[in-house]
């Protein structure tokens, strides 16, 4: 990651924090991101603190992240890792990974004095399932990448369809312009499985109406790209989500070859791509 040069500067809203949003709703996107809400102890601090991930424009057109603590009246920082996510709860999440991963901080349960202290979580189970969210090979991506390997297509990972459209597909098929998005049913508002928070109320709402917003504009910007968009719910079944994207592998392949789809299989692997 940050090994090329960009071309383009990354969208603001990918970074900055909502304008005009309390500190409150900040501390809580921050909790969502690190996985629930704890003092974290970081290397040469005197005690347990609070950090956070702040996030800085650098050289021109790249974007880093940096974890952000105060100890002993004093704001220190270390940089982290560069961002490259659509959008900000993604970039967050990302950070807070990289940072556990390279072993800058070691989490210690908090021990909240009042009730407003505790977690943004409305409930346990809520708690658990925002923990478990991940921006990249959560189970059932990669159960549906298998499904969809063994049927003998080929593709590409974690790929930006148009260069020039900052979106990235989970699972992109780039000779027959077919990109799949695996939604999440928290982050992208399932019909079925959505439940909104009761704590952060309007927070939350405002969230997730933004990912839905986004959501069609990526299948507008693609479709006008030449693209077809085929868009798969965690909780769906998998077996029928890889035949529903193996149908649409194969007819735009029968139209791009003017006949009959050729036997799967034949399409060149590609390696996966690591954004």
């Amino acid at each position: 990651m940050g090994s090329q040069w960009r071309t383009a500067s990354l969208d603001d809203s990918a970074w900055r924090p909502q304008a005009g949003l309390s500190r409150q709703a900040r501390a809580a996107e921050q909790d969502v991101a690190a996985g629930g809400r704890e003092y974290r102890l970081i290397p040469g601090a005197s005690k347990p603190v609070l950090a956070s991930i702040y996030f800085r424009r650098v050289a021109g057109r790249r974007v880093y992240a940096y974890l952000r603590w105060a100890d002993r009246g004093q704001t220190s920082e270390k940089f982290v890792c560069e961002i490259d996510r659509p959008s900000r709860m993604e970039n967050l999440m990302l950070a807070w990974a990289k940072a556990s991963e390279e072993q800058m901080l070691a989490s210690v349960p908090a021990k909240p004095k009042s009730a407003s202290s505790q977690s943004w979580a409305s409930s346990e189970t809520v708690r658990r399932q925002m923990q478990a969210n991940k921006s990249r090979d959560t189970k059932p991506e990669l159960a549906l990448r298998s499904r969809i390997h063994q049927m003998g297509l080929r593709y590409r990972v974690g790929a930006r369809p148009v260069p020039g459209i900052r979106r990235t597909a989970d699972i992109v098929f780039t000779r027959v312009r077919v990109a799949v998005f695996l939604d999440g049913c928290y982050w992208h508002g399932c019909p079925e499985h959505y439940r909104p928070a009761r704590r952060n109320e309007q927070f939350w709402r405002e969230k997730i109406e933004g990912n839905r917003v986004r959501d069609a504009e990526t299948d507008r910007l693609l479709r006008e790209a030449g693209w077809t968009v085929v868009r798969v719910w965690e909780h769906e079944e998998i077996d029928a989500a890889a035949e529903r994207v193996r149908t649409v592998v194969l007819s735009r392949r029968a139209e791009r070859q003017g006949s009959t789809a050729r036997p799967p299989g034949k399409e060149r692997a590609v390696a996966a791509i690591v954004d």
